[in-house]
């Protein structure tokens, strides 16, 4: 499928009953979205190429919708190591509090997998604030470890301290 294709999501209910979600791919004549997601999730700003970034991933970043509104985004950059060899970086991934615990991050990070395996990339990597608790045990539910803890990543943010967690494709299965 490719960029700016939707997928037919599946089913979820909520109290008010049962809403439609969905991902679709990042482009230019949508990124505003991501823009506007990142303001209201992120205690940081993101510079141009963050944005160029995601939208040259392709299919690697996704926005996501629940009932046709736009409550999640995950924006990846696509890296390469020394040898060629690519990995994914997941540069955000998030969901706005009123639509979490629905599956749409489970969604979107079961969709970066599945890309993995159908393109033989093996790594992929992120930074997590170290007191981002939730965050933390949402990655670990899907095999990621830390692997390294960096001092003074952050600039403007407090603890400027983060984790770096990586998962190597072919460990612990997706979670659905």
């Amino acid at each position: 499928m490719g960029a700016g294709e939707g997928e037919a999501g599946g089913s979820k209910e909520k109290s008010s009953g049962v809403a439609r979600t969905s991902l679709d791919g990042l482009r230019d004549k949508n990124v505003m979205q991501l823009k506007k997601l990142n303001m209201a999730l992120f205690p940081v700003r993101y510079n141009d190429k963050y944005y160029q970034d995601a939208i040259a991933s392709k299919d690697f970043s996704k926005l996501a919708y629940y009932s046709d509104i736009c409550v999640g985004a995950i924006a990846c950059r696509l890296e390469k190591k020394e040898g060629g060899v690519v990995r994914v970086y997941i540069m955000t991934l998030g969901v706005l509090a009123p639509y979490r615990g629905l599956g749409l991050g489970t969604k979107l990070l079961n969709h970066v997998f599945d890309l993995c395996a159908k393109q033989n990339i093996l790594e992929i990597y992120l930074h997590v604030q170290t007191n981002n608790d939730d965050a933390i045990a949402f990655y670990k539910k899907f095999g990621f470890e830390i692997t390294e803890t960096i001092h003074n990543y952050y600039t403007n943010i407090t603890p400027p301290d983060c984790y770096v967690l990586t998962k190597f494709i072919g460990q612990a299965a997706t979670k659905k």
